[in-house]
């Protein structure tokens, strides 16, 4: 009597694994960042060393400019950050094979990157994305991501492909498209020249993480083991603090948190903290408005050509975007 049911329970898990991992997508939502991953990775494959990359979540291409900095420094810049949400080890793993000895890799990652639990990074939104598309990347992310990435989806989620599914067939919206408009060739934001969000200015501020989510969050794991890594590679990597509001102090143990994780290496600590007013952003704390965006990159690759011994073209020379 218990073979039916078990019969039952394998086909069901046949048929689910064979609809999300070779039929369902969404190429609408998960497919713009999937395409904005892609593209990002194969413009470093592309760049010669020594060159800068910027690695953070969405703080990256919308608070930092690579045009800016990269001028600033005379070295090739790719723009790689990509929204939180994206687990730190697919972001790492897409950009290791591309780092070599001599690269800057800038890091003003963000608060919450350091804080992710173990149990969040195995249901990250990447790991559909990889399940549909890069099973071989996936495979080296390690048992409990594969299970995670396996088990990612649901009637909701299947009824969201479906509707994705039709409106892509369409050709109506084009994630290529979108990217083009939202990002130049660099990685850098550039659709983010419009006035602040008023709910951003209205609501309440972010809590700032406590010491020891920082100190024993697996995200801080994946960074530290990212940063020795390419350390042994002869990459330089730099810490950094990401861009927010000045209307909340940052905590020195909090500060001292942060730069541990960059076991003494250097660190770039602005002399206002990457802390702006509220006014200068655009959508989130994270993320500044284009002209704040480029003034801050100005201070960044001047503190950044400090720490490496670089000449830097001064701020008054630094171009426009493409």
């Amino acid at each position: 009597m218990l073979e039916t049911p078990i019969i039952c329970m394998a086909l069901s898990l046949l048929l689910y694994f064979m609809l999300f991992g070779l039929v369902l997508d969404r190429p609408l939502s998960l497919g713009i960042l999937r395409l904005e991953m892609e593209q990002k990775a194969a413009r470093l494959a592309t760049l010669p060393a020594p060159k800068l990359v910027i690695l953070a979540g969405s703080n990256g291409p919308y608070s930092h400019s690579c045009v800016v900095m990269g001028a600033m420094l005379h070295m090739p810049c790719e723009n790689a950050g990509i929204a939180v949400g994206i687990g730190l080890d697919d972001l790492f793993a897409r950009d290791a094979p591309f780092l070599h000895r001599g690269d800057v890799v800038y890091m003003p990652m963000e608060l919450q990157q350091y804080t992710t639990t173990q149990g969040e990074l195995a249901t990250s939104v990447d790991g559909g994305m990889l399940f549909r598309h890069n099973w071989r990347l996936l495979g080296r992310l390690g048992p409990r991501r594969w299970l995670g990435a396996m088990f990612c989806c649901d009637l909701a989620d299947g009824l969201e492909s479906l509707a994705e599914m039709g409106v892509a067939a369409t050709g109506v919206i084009n994630p290529a498209q979108m990217l083009e408009v939202e990002y130049n060739t660099q990685g850098d934001r550039v659709d983010n020249g419009g006035p602040p969000d008023a709910a951003l200015l209205s609501g309440p501020a972010r809590a700032v993480p406590a010491v020891g989510a920082i100190t024993h969050g697996y995200g801080t794991r994946l960074i530290r083991r990212f940063v020795v890594a390419m350390r042994a590679r002869g990459v330089v990597v730099i810490g950094g603090l990401p861009t927010d509001f000045n209307t909340v102090a940052l905590p020195s143990p909090v500060l001292a948190a942060v730069r541990a994780v960059y076991r003494g290496g250097p660190f770039l600590l602005l002399p206002n903290e990457s802390r702006y007013p509220p006014a200068d952003f655009f959508n989130s704390e994270d993320h500044l408005r284009r002209p704040y965006q480029l003034a801050h990159s100005v201070l960044v690759a001047r503190g950044l050509g400090a720490l490496l011994g670089r000449a830097v073209l001064p701020d008054a020379a630094t171009p426009q975007d493409p």
